[in-house]
């Protein structure tokens, strides 16, 4: 039996970083990985889509090319070969992967692994043993009752990653981040896209003024966006599928190509041997302490299977902190209040904090500023005036409560909030940090020189 320090299980943004840090540290480790390594994130999700996004983005450029001045004729798209560039990105990714894990001497154990009693792992009937066993399985699509995927006409956002063809029409259920992104992809490459969420707003998660800002974009961009809506039923039965959707105004029969579930996530959980472990789950997720131990001593989850945000940048530092933990190190829990989220739809979205109606509803007495791209220099030369910047202050003390985006390359914009948070940076002292000009970044301080009411450009 193969013996070591840290076994880490998973290899995706969670694992594949634990498992590095963890050699960091001098620990003797393996990671087991079922698929490729990157996991969903770098093969499936986070990486390849933004390859198709950028296409998309370079494709609308290409259409509006005598917005700035400049002709092309006839630009058209080749969906095979937009697919094949995504999957080439990831593939190359996943390779960076490898290389990472030689060179940090990390053993990879390809195969199916399953948690045994004792500090043990059985992949695929060899048994490696460990102090420490960090599970990093993630998530998959959810599949609602309703709305079962096929791999066909029903899918899932694996599917929709590299379809053989571009669909004509296409239904998307949910407007979370994997949702809009879809949809913006395949609206802007010519397929005609329909939306339905089922509550009032599109990206329910994000500040109501960002939603409604993302719905105008996206209408004005052809997108039919139905909220307040619910598919009840399915017919797959002819050439393409019928959907029946529940509306305020009553039911509605839509009929697309594909439909593509992206109601949210399922974590990996089933068949990797918790029950046997003795290792409590509540609600589709793994109980974890502060420091990301379970219930039985030697066994640590991270990432998407934990009851914190769903993301790769979450699972990422979980597990930094994880085996800094077992090191002996000092380290903070993490602050789960100032984790930014970012979609990567055009215009983009980021935000980070608390929204205003949050904000109110903890009894904050608030202050508010909002700057619009449209009165951004940089902006206005780039052909991106969509969107604002939009925080949020606590009146009293000047914290930093909340920071919402969305615009042209926000995605790349709010670290700067969630550090002038973690530093508790106050409004006087971001407007007193020189931002320079022309950026895209100006319109942060002047977005809180607007909350006090020393606004400029406004």
């Amino acid at each position: 039996m193969s013996k070591y320090d840290i076994i880490v299980l998973g290899s995706g943004p969670g694992g594949y970083v634990t498992a590095i840090r963890a050699s960091q540290l001098g620990f003797k480790t393996a990671i087991v990985e079922k698929e490729n390594l990157g996991g969903v994130c770098l093969n499936w999700g986070c990486i390849p889509t933004k390859a198709l996004l950028k296409s998309a983005q370079v494709f609308e450029y290409l259409k509006h090319a005598e917005d700035y001045g400049l002709k092309v004729k006839d630009a058209s798209h080749d969906f095979d070969a937009v697919i094949k560039r995504s999957r080439g990105v990831a593939d190359g990714m996943s390779k960076g992967i490898e290389f990472l894990m030689k060179k940090n001497k990390i053993d990879v154990v390809k195969g199916y692994g399953k948690l045994k009693p004792g500090k043990k792992i059985d992949v695929e009937g060899t048994e490696y043993s460990a102090d420490h066993i960090i599970i990093a399985t993630g998530a998959r699509s959810r599949e609602l009752p309703s709305l079962p995927q096929d791999g066909k006409k029903v899918i899932g956002y694996r599917e929709a990653m590299s379809l053989p063809k571009q669909p004509k029409k296409m239904i998307v259920v949910g407007s979370g981040a994997i949702g809009v992104e879809f949809a913006y992809f395949y609206n802007s490459i010519g397929t005609e896209v329909t939306i339905v969420e089922y509550l009032p707003n599109v990206v329910p998660v994000e500040d109501e003024e960002v939603s409604k800002q993302l719905e105008r974009s996206f209408k004005k961009s052809g997108v039919k966006i139905m909220t307040s809506a619910e598919v009840t039923s399915i017919d797959t039965s002819g050439d393409g599928v019928k959907a029946t959707v529940k509306t305020k105004k009553g039911e509605e029969i839509l009929e697309a190509d594909i439909i593509l579930s992206a109601v949210g996530i399922k974590t990996n959980i089933e068949n990797i041997g918790l029950e046997d472990v003795g290792i409590v789950v509540d609600r589709d997720k793994i109980l974890v302490n502060d420091f990301y131990q379970t219930n039985i001593p030697g066994y640590y989850a991270i990432g998407d299977v934990t009851p914190g945000q769903a993301l790769a940048h979450v699972a990422s530092a979980e597990g930094i902190l994880c085996v800094e933990k077992i090191a002996g190190q000092h380290v903070e829990a993490l602050d789960y209040g100032n984790i930014p989220g970012c979609t990567y739809c055009s215009p983009e979205i980021a935000s980070v904090g608390l929204t205003e109606k949050q904000a109110k509803e903890k009894g904050f007495d608030i202050k508010v500023g909002k700057f619009p791209f449209s009165a951004s220099g940089k902006a206005s030369a780039g052909g991106n005036k969509d969107g604002f910047v939009k925080v949020i202050f606590d009146a009293k003390y000047g914290e930093w409560l909340g920071c919402h985006m969305i615009g042209a390359g926000v995605t790349d914009m709010i670290a700067e909030a969630v550090l002038g948070r973690k530093l508790e940076t106050t409004g006087h002292e971001v407007l007193k940090a020189v931002h320079p000009h022309p950026t895209m970044s100006e319109a942060v301080m002047e977005a809180v020189a607007d909350a006090y009411d020393e606004v400029i450009h406004l």
